[in-house]
């Protein structure tokens, strides 16, 4: 009972690493997790930890995009994983597309005979995908020139660095050297035109051999800590990595709207990753409760204030 909840003070002009630090004055309820998220991040910087970062969901047509290349840039992180969705809008828009705002309450149906399709309130327009295919193919047949059995990460890497728009991940990535591993990229439109290449071009896309990467990068890691946007496979990929080697993870930041009880690895608590040795039992976590679109924006910008 020593602690007290200290009220927030807003001042003109704050910067978001100074709001932020005024949410953890209160230490309570998501706002005091927010400011011990941005602790641990800024932590892990400074312990020169091997940094992996889960990416679930759509996070770029929810406006993320260039948050995520900002992050890759300034160094924040080391390994990523993420959807197939995420990679396919990222394409998307490096390839000259958009993503449109829409409605959340519309007549679906309406908008089917429109040729549009819905991720909650973005509208994607069927000329984007016809776009992306048009794109996509011709560099299927570039990025395997130096082989065809490869691994997602690998694949990705070579896309990249084809890529001339500067605020793609995907591009930021391969220049940075970060791999961006995608073990369900046949879940996605950017799996489903790699199939359509494949049948009649040799690709395979082998997933074991991200397996073998991921691990390998887990087995080097330094201090590894994990950012977990959404769960998952992204989430769950991350984790399994540490269970081939002697290490687990000593750093982990959450931010999930599920539950834990239905049993999924999405909403799991961070607490019962110790019981499978995925984290360390002295680990340093914390899960928030929200929308990633809303807190990574805050946690990005708070921790990047302090190392200015």
């Amino acid at each position: 009972m020593k602690k007290r909840v200290k009220h927030i003070e807003l001042k003109p002009e704050m910067r978001v690493d100074e709001l932020v630090e005024e949410m953890g004055k209160s230490g309570v309820f998501s706002a005091g997790r927010v400011a011990k998220a941005v602790e641990i991040y800024h932590e892990m910087l400074k312990a020169g930890s091997t940094i992996f970062m889960g990416v679930g969901g759509a996070m770029v047509p929810g406006g993320l995009r260039r948050v995520l290349t900002q992050a890759i840039n300034e160094e924040l992180v080391n390994v990523i994983v993420t959807t197939g969705a995420n990679v396919t809008h990222d394409l998307i828009e490096a390839f000259g597309g958009y993503h449109a705002r829409g409605e959340a309450l519309v007549d679906d149906a309406e908008l089917r005979e429109r040729g549009i399709s819905r991720i909650f309130d973005v509208y994607v327009p069927q000329q984007i995908f016809e776009l992306f295919e048009d794109k996509i193919q011709p560099m299927f047949a570039e990025v395997t020139k130096k082989g065809a059995r490869i691994s997602s990460a690998e694949l990705l890497r070579r896309i990249g660095s084809h890529l001339e728009d500067e605020n793609s991940f995907v591009k930021a990535a391969a220049t940075k050297n970060v791999p961006v591993f995608c073990p369900a990229i046949a879940d996605s439109i950017l799996g489903l035109q790699a199939w359509l290449y494949s049948q009649e071009h040799e690709l395979n896309i082998d997933c074991l051999r991200d397996v073998h990467e991921i691990v390998d990068l887990a087995s080097n890691a330094k201090e590894p800590g994990a950012v977990l946007l959404g769960g998952g496979v992204p989430k769950n990929f991350i984790f399994q990595s540490m269970l081939l080697t002697p290490k687990s993870f000593k750093y982990a930041i959450q931010i999930t709207m599920d539950r834990p009880e239905p049993g999924g690895l999405s909403g799991a608590t961070l607490e019962e990753a110790k019981s499978w040795g995925k984290v360390t039992p002295d680990a340093k976590l914390v899960t928030v409760i929200g929308d990633v679109t809303v807190i990574l924006p805050l946690l990005v910008a708070s921790v990047l204030g302090r190392l200015k």
